[in-house]
């Protein structure tokens, strides 16, 4: 699973500690930092199972530093219940 955060990291240097910090701390994690996009991307993959995002958000908040999950562009442009709609027909068909 690749879970990405929009954070306010914007050194390579910060971005560095912060991601020796995020190896040491979780084996399983795959982190790097974008800090040429605008938001300031970290993205973590974690090959045995999901990133755990309170965890990394707590840990940028303990060096000073913000983080939010940027939301996946999964949801279609149709209404939530015409996905869900759907969706349920895939899962469930006549």
């Amino acid at each position: 699973m690749i879970e990405v955060f929009k954070t306010d990291v914007n050194t390579s240097e910060a971005a560095k500690r912060l991601m020796l910090q995020i190896h040491e701390n979780f084996k399983d994690y795959q982190a790097n930092f974008d800090l040429e996009d605008c938001d300031h991307i970290l993205r973590i993959q974690c090959h045995n199972g999901l990133v755990c995002a309170l965890a990394i958000i707590e840990l940028l908040k303990k060096n000073g530093f913000h983080a939010e999950v940027l939301p996946d562009d999964f949801m279609p442009k149709a209404s939530p219940a015409m996905y869900f709609s759907s969706l349920i027909r895939t899962i469930l068909p006549d």
